[in-house]
């Protein structure tokens, strides 16, 4: 179904809890938190999901976007032990797990778009104008989302200059 390997299905299966963690987040919280449980399902999903990408990846993005995304989540959830950086932690935090939902959402919309239906889907390759435009949306939607997050955590914390 959708040509996706056993494996490819690990893949997909195993990040979809991130999807859902994520969105639940972000609406409750404005941010992804990791010191929460919906935090720790979310860390699992990610790790899972950067690590096969290595073993599903037929791009060479593909393993650069594997690699980010475990390298983000990583900073993301290890910033919050480095207290020399103070009030700085959370803004890395923050900026580091938005960007690694960018990056999951890149490949599943473009993954989704070239195969859904299956026997016909709706983008017929990657460089389609529904694909970049849908690119080009999560990109807006990132940057706008990271602009209110990092508004908030200045009204809630001060500024950078006071870190």
């Amino acid at each position: 179904m959708f040509g996706i390997s056993p494996i490819g299905w690990v893949h997909t299966l195993g990040s979809l809890p991130a999807l859902a963690m994520a969105a639940y987040m972000l609406v409750r919280h404005g941010r992804i938190v990791p010191r929460s449980v919906p935090g720790a399902v979310y860390f699992a999903s990610m790790v899972l999901g950067g690590a096969t990408a290595f073993l599903v990846a037929k791009q060479p993005v593909s393993y650069a976007i594997g690699g980010l995304t475990l390298v983000l989540i990583a900073v993301g959830y290890g910033v919050h032990g480095l207290s020399f950086l103070g009030r700085l932690r959370r803004y890395i935090e923050t900026i580091s797990l938005s960007l690694s939902v960018l990056l999951l959402l890149v490949p599943t919309v473009t993954e989704t778009l070239t195969r859904v239906p299956d026997g016909a889907p709706i983008a017929s390759s990657v460089s389609s104008p529904i694909v970049l435009g849908s690119h080009a949306a999560l990109l807006l939607a990132f940057v706008v989302g990271l602009a209110v997050q990092i508004v908030v955590l200045r009204r809630e914390g001060g500024t950078l200059a006071a870190a």
